[in-house]
């Protein structure tokens, strides 16, 4: 695991939380899908770059 991956897999979650919190104060729906496909790209870049396929 280098640092690129760790980073944005921890950004990730970050987000993850952010979303959670954003669901339990009534933001803006619109609001929440923009920070969840944030946090969606960043997991799934984080995932791709470990490299656990090749």
């Amino acid at each position: 695991m280098n640092g690129t991956s760790t980073v944005l897999i921890v950004v990730g979650l970050f987000l993850l939380g952010g979303i959670i919190s954003f669901v339990k104060q009534k933001m803006p729906k619109s609001l929440i899908v923009l920070l969840s496909l944030g946090a969606a790209m960043c997991l799934v870049a984080g995932v791709m770059r470990l490299g656990v396929w090749s």
